[in-house]
């Protein structure tokens, strides 16, 4: 193992700290999924951290807040992940434990305001020193529905848990659960299984940065060269500011293709093509890997950020690089960031795309009581790219792509979209009919 990596620095820094006892029984390290948000957070110049929020209509009034809130509740205190809080102790970022804490506020529509518009506000004040989990309800002004927004510190929950956390805050609200109706023998095993998992989760990361993956992928991002600042001029029309988003729903795709994640990074490179001219190779970046094998499947921030250069390529030789990029995915963002370097690569860390997929035949529905949620989307929310694809597998194929509309304008991004549905319908779809 190279002992010089950033992982293996950072794990003797921490054991250094660690060897506390009274501090290390409520301190855990940060995983390196965990240090690339925290450290995208002190990039930002607002300081946001990265969110991930699930939109639920509902019923108007169907939902009760209290039990609501009480249902929060018992799962800040069931997951350590949900009541850890990041800090720098002696110049070494940690998770420390706290109480139990999760929100869950009344959002209230200004005049002229929908349920929509209520919830970005909600979203744009969240405050980085809260808990990781909160819940924000508001009534749709324009229909006989609330809307629910259950939403989570990306350095707290990636997208393995999602399913967990609408699992367990189903249950906790049918049982009419608070945080008081953990037992302490439980919290002590799940806060046991999160330390091992976390720990598992460093071992693991420490092995795969050693020589030769640093040399792997030295050469893999050799010819990467990202955006070098704003996209493309805006055709008739200067850029404007906040988000943009289209969603398309792609019908009847055969399950084979719904699974083919080439096919998404080569979609996801036609428009990272589009939208920066064929003299760049963007940086995309997608989560991947999972808990160690030998750790429980507790909730919690594993996912590593894999890093994929959008060269102009064929389907197969992407696939082929997609494989060999796999054998070395455990690698930490941090070290690959290093290893471009290192060779030659003018690359700060910032990605130019990022690609989400999803099965959400493996995530279990929100139902709260007698109602179950209806999963819905709401737009113009902050990106942590220039454009970000997601794709949800169901009964069809939806596709989302949001853009930073600072950076990416508007005709620009719809090009840039139409290129990735062109990609998709061509790799997947063939002739069938696209509604």
């Amino acid at each position: 193992m190279q002992s010089s990596s950033i992982t293996s620095q950072y794990l003797d820094r921490y054991r250094h700290i660690a060897d506390d006892a009274a501090r290390a029984a409520g301190t855990l390290p940060v995983t390196g999924a965990q240090r690339r948000f925290l450290l995208a957070r002190r990039m930002d110049p607002a300081g946001r951290p990265d969110l991930v929020p699930l939109f639920f209509a509902f019923p108007r009034g169907s939902v009760d807040p209290d039990r609501l809130r009480a249902a929060a509740g018992h799962l800040a205190a069931l997951h350590p992940a949900l009541r850890a809080r990041p800090e720098t102790l002696r110049g070494v970022p940690v998770q420390l434990l706290g109480e139990p804490d999760a929100r869950v506020d009344r959002v209230e529509p200004r005049p002229g305001e929908s349920a929509a518009d209520a919830l970005r506000r909600a979203l744009g004040t969240w405050a980085a020193e809260g808990p990781p989990l909160r819940l924000f309800l508001a009534a749709d002004t324009a229909g006989d529905r609330d809307v629910l927004a259950v939403v989570m510190d990306h350095a707290a929950c990636d997208e393995a848990s999602i399913g967990k956390v609408m699992g367990d805050l189903t249950d906790a609200y049918r049982d009419g659960l608070g945080p008081g109706d953990v037992p302490g023998t439980r919290a002590a095993d799940e806060l046991a299984a999160y330390r091992e998992a976390v720990h598992l989760q460093l071992e693991s990361e420490a092995r795969a940065s050693g020589q030769r993956s640093v040399a792997y992928w030295a050469r893999r991002l050799a010819a990467l060269r990202p955006a070098a600042g704003p996209a493309p001029a805006p055709r008739g029309g200067e850029g404007r500011a906040g988000t943009g988003a289209v969603l398309h729903r792609l019908p009847g795709a055969p399950d084979g293709a719904r699974t083919a994640f080439p096919v998404l990074l080569d979609a996801c490179a036609a428009a990272a093509r589009t939208l920066y001219g064929p003299d760049r190779v963007p940086a995309l970046g997608y989560p991947w890997g999972g808990r160690p094998a030998a750790a429980q499947p507790v909730l919690g921030c594993f996912l590593n950020t894999v890093v994929h250069p959008a060269t102009a390529c064929g389907l197969d030789e992407r696939t082929v690089s997609w494989w060999d990029d796999l054998d070395h995915a455990d690698a930490p963002f941090d070290e690959v960031v290093h290893a471009a370097r290192t060779a030659g690569v003018p690359w700060s860390g910032r990605l130019d795309g990022l690609l989400t997929s999803e099965d959400l035949h493996r995530r279990p529905p929100l139902r709260l009581g007698d109602a179950t949620g209806h999963e819905t989307h709401i737009d113009g929310r902050p990106v942590q790219a220039p454009f970000a694809v997601s794709v949800s597998h169901g009964t069809d194929l939806l596709v989302r792509m949001a853009w930073d509309r600072g950076v990416v304008p508007d005709p620009v991004a719809e090009d840039a979209f139409a290129a990735l549905l062109d990609t998709l319908r061509a790799h997947t779809l063939g002739h069938a009919p696209v509604g």
